[in-house]
C-alpha cells in the first residue's frame, strides 16, 4: 500500500517492511530495510521476442486453439517444412484475427482445414 508518492509499506510473512523506491532514467533504486537493489522494468514481449528468437521448442509440438473459434485461412499444408515462427493458419475469435505460428522448423504432421470450427484447447496442428 502507498504510504507516499515514493514509499510503500508492504507486510510480507507477518514482517512490515518499507519499501522506497526512486525512478532514474533507466532504472529503479528500491530500498527495503536498509538494503539497496537497483530494478529495471522489462516489457515482456520483447522478453518473449528476444528469448524466442534463439531457442526453439524441441520435439512433436502441438498447437491448440486458444478460444472457439473458425480457421478463416490456412497458410501451410501437411507434410511442408515450416520455420519456427512462420505462419500455419488464421483463426478468428470474437471478430479477431490471430495468426498461428510454428513453434518449432519442422515437418506439419497435422493441420486443421479452413472453415473448420474448433473449440478452446482442440488441436489445430502438429508439427514434428
Amino acid at each position: 500500500m502507498p504510504v507516499s508518492p515514493s514509499a510503500y509499506s508492504i507486510l510480507l510473512d507477518g514482517r512490515s517492511l518499507e519499501v522506497t523506491v526512486e525512478e532514474n532514467p533507466d532504472s529503479f533504486l528500491v530500498r527495503v530495510n536498509g538494503r539497496e537493489f537497483q530494478a529495471q522494468v522489462v516489457d515482456p514481449r520483447s522478453w518473449q521476442h528476444a528469448r524466442g528468437a534463439g531457442a526453439e521448442l524441441e520435439g512433436r509440438q502441438q498447437l491448440v486453439a486458444p478460444m472457439p473459434g473458425k480457421i478463416v485461412r490456412v497458410l501451410a499444408a501437411v507434410g511442408q517444412q515450416v520455420s519456427a515462427g512462420e505462419g500455419l493458419l488464421v483463426i478468428e475469435a470474437m471478430k479477431m484475427q490471430n495468426e498461428i505460428r510454428s513453434p518449432k522448423s519442422g515437418t506439419v504432421e497435422k493441420l486443421a482445414r479452413e472453415g473448420q470450427t474448433v473449440n478452446a484447447g482442440e488441436v489445430l496442428a502438429v508439427v514434428g
